[in-house]
């Protein structure tokens, strides 16, 4: 028995066949579409959910301060209890690491376990109130546990600042290729003056006071705001020789400042100028603080931070993106002090 060629059926009909291979055209309903559809929204509304929650979460954490620093073996003894705590300062000193910085500085405070601190340095530098958040930490430390100091490629300015957190009874290891020093405050601008009268803009700011503008990347400043802007510098400047001064008791003041000239000295000219102590390396100043706390049978660790799930699941530290030329351009009108081995640290930090 034959049947006739069925034609191909709508889309919205399906083709099912019988045990003797007939064709059966079904008309399907619109309940099919709807199901895909609600499934589709049931699915949308698991996902934002799921990111809401971990939102919630990484707030809870971030409140409650849930998440303190993974202590990692550096070397020494593996079994022993008691440790020496290795606090690494890389890169520039300002937020977001500031706050972690200080986060491990007061766990390393509260274990008892922990009997003296290498601090490891390798910045050049970064932002004033920074700086000296961390130097002020470090103080409260070293009254408790003996500080001392390695400095690695380059520990300048405001890297130099926080390496006297150690105080006087602290000494300062520098890598024989180390650099150093860089002792001032520099606050970045570009002057576009001359460029802005050459393609035609005048800077006309709505503004309250003189000073409202005083870093216009669009005009020269004037006399009064140079005044202004010098005596916030030489305040923080005067902060930086007096920290120097109080925690190197091998300097006196004149001395400091026949140094601050914002020259970065290699490890032999810091040596001379008694900027610090030993030419020597990482492994030097653990043998060495080892002595000082009489203990050589002793663990030596580190600290990290891990990832968040938010940062895991978003891919927040996979890549950082190029900075904008403009915004950057326009961002070092702000005013922002640095202690920083630079002249443009604000163009580094983006």
């Amino acid at each position: 028995m034959t049947y006739p060629l069925a034609t191909e059926p709508p889309k919205s009909e399906s083709v099912q066949s019988t045990k003797d291979n007939r064709p059966i055209i079904v008309k399907q309903t619109g309940a099919g579409f709807l199901g895909r559809m609600w499934s589709r929204l049931l699915l949308i509304a698991l996902l934002v959910s799921v990111v809401f929650n971990i939102g919630l979460y990484e707030a809870y954490e971030d409140y409650y301060n849930q998440t303190p620093p993974i202590e990692r073996f550096h070397s020494g003894e593996p079994q022993a209890e008691q440790r020496i705590a290795v606090i690494d300062i890389h890169g520039m000193i300002m937020p977001p690491f500031t706050s972690r910085i200080l986060k491990t500085i007061e766990h390393v405070q509260d274990d008892d376990r922990v009997l003296g601190v290498l601090l490891n340095i390798d910045s050049p530098g970064g932002a004033v109130a920074d700086s000296h958040q961390i130097y002020h930490r470090l103080k409260k430390l070293a009254e408790k546990k003996p500080i001392f100091v390695s400095m690695g490629r380059i520990a300048a300015s405001g890297g130099y600042y926080v390496a006297m957190g150690a105080g006087t009874k602290g000494r300062i290891f520098a890598e024989p290729t180390s650099w150093t020093g860089s002792i001032g405050v520099i606050i970045p601008r570009y002057n576009a003056a001359e460029l802005a009268k050459k393609i035609g803009v005048a800077p006309d700011p709505l503004k309250t006071g003189p000073f409202k503008d005083a870093l216009s990347p669009f005009r020269d400043l004037t006399p009064e705001e140079r005044v202004v802007w010098d005596k916030i510098l030489d305040e923080s400047f005067q902060r930086f020789l007096t920290v120097i001064s109080e925690n190197r008791e091998s300097l006196d003041m004149d001395g400091i400042k026949a140094l601050a000239t914002g020259q970065v000295y290699t490890a032999q000219q810091a040596m001379d100028n008694k900027l610090v102590d030993v030419i020597g390396y990482e492994e030097d100043a653990l043998a060495a603080l080892r002595d000082e706390i009489g203990q050589h049978d002793i663990r030596v660790v580190q600290y990290e931070y891990p990832v968040t799930m938010l940062e895991s699941i978003l891919g927040v530290q996979a890549k950082q993106q190029t900075a904008n030329p403009w915004t950057t351009f326009l961002e070092a009108s702000v005013p922002r002090a640095w202690y920083m081995c630079s002249w443009a640290p604000s163009v580094n930090a983006h």
